[in-house]
């Protein structure tokens, strides 16, 4: 009777072990091979804080990026590393060896947002709402947060101007503070450590240079017309003669690009450069580097005058008689 005990007894034993070896070779297969979804693409999955590793299991296999929520929790358990929260876009062809060794890296997508020369803290603003980095109205709100500026010693009523223009990449999870902080660094890395003494030499502040510059960047299509731009503000601050600069007027209007009107020449705004002489009160979008260098080295002109002739180029004049007429050629030119 013993006998078939334990014959009975190793044959258990041997199910057992054929059943277990079964299960492993699937759970092998099914951890070794990509999912349907990632051989035909990258899969976008987003993992809270906090979440639990069988709650993540159940997210990766619910988007596609794993075979087998088992095969996971496995495979993590016996790696027993940290899985970092974020949104990721799993690689194609990712086996979930591959997909949880980017977990464990923190691997997370990658956000691209341009802040292009001339662009304002609105469309920035706009632009990470767009990505859903942030809320629009949170960034617009932090940029002119005194205690906030006051932390990356700036001192001007808003980061305007202070946002350097260059392409960014920012992951999900970002505050606004965190965002514009980089942005602000990306200036001053930039600009170099002697901006403040180069800024002195030209009689301004930094915040006055970079109010300047920003006027250069909106008004300047060609690069090789911004230190000529630029000679025609300083002449006409020398002779404290207004800037009548249009994109002070359309930043003062919010008219952004647009077209402005003869109405918006007579607003009575701090901004509008028509009506009150010298620099407006801060920079009124972020300048690039072409604009800071041609602010603090204008071209040996004596012109005072400047009308579009084209989308791209400028004509510019020593006096109003010579201004007017090439204003006058050109509105004619445009009409035909």
């Amino acid at each position: 009777m013993l006998h078939w005990e334990i014959m009975g007894l190793r044959a258990a034993i041997a199910l057992l072990m054929l059943i277990g070896a079964g299960v492993t070779v699937l759970v092998g297969h099914e951890v070794l091979t990509p999912t349907e979804a990632l051989q035909a693409g990258p899969v976008a999955v987003e993992i809270p804080a906090h979440d639990g590793i069988l709650l993540i299991a159940g997210r990766l296999y619910q988007a596609g990026a794993i075979r087998s929520r088992t095969g996971f929790v496995m495979l993590a358990v016996f790696r027993g590393r940290y899985l970092k929260a974020g949104e990721y876009e799993i690689d194609r062809e990712a086996t979930t060896l591959g997909v949880l060794a980017q977990l464990e890296a923190g691997r997370v997508k990658q956000h691209v947002v341009l802040q292009p020369e001339g662009a304002t803290v609105a469309e920035l603003a706009r632009a990470l709402e767009a990505e859903r980095l942030a809320p629009s109205a949170a960034v617009r709100r932090v940029a002119a947060d005194p205690a906030f500026l006051s932390t990356l010693g700036i001192e001007a009523p808003s980061l305007e101007g202070y946002l350097f223009p260059d392409t960014y990449q920012f992951v999900r999870g970002m505050t606004p503070e965190e965002i514009l902080t980089r942005m602000v660094q990306r200036l001053r890395a930039k600009t170099g450590a002697d901006i403040t003494t180069r800024a002195a030499a030209r009689g301004l502040t930094v915040h006055q240079l970079l109010t300047l510059a920003s006027i250069i960047e909106r008004e300047a299509v060609e690069r090789g017309e911004m230190r000529t731009i630029s000679a025609v503000f300083w002449n006409r601050l020398k002779m404290r003669m207004p800037l009548q600069a249009d994109p002070t007027v359309q930043y003062a209007t919010g008219k952004e690009r647009r077209a402005l009107t003869r109405a918006d020449l007579r607003i009575d705004h701090p901004y509008n450069t028509y009506r009150n002489p010298g620099l407006p009160p801060g920079p009124i979008a972020s300048p690039g580097l072409a604009a800071i260098e041609a602010a603090l080295d204008p071209a040996p002109v004596k012109y005072l005058y400047f009308v579009a002739m084209d989308d791209t180029h400028h004509h510019f004049s020593a006096t109003i008689a010579e201004h007017n007429a090439a204003v006058a050629r050109y509105r004619l030119a445009r009409t035909r």
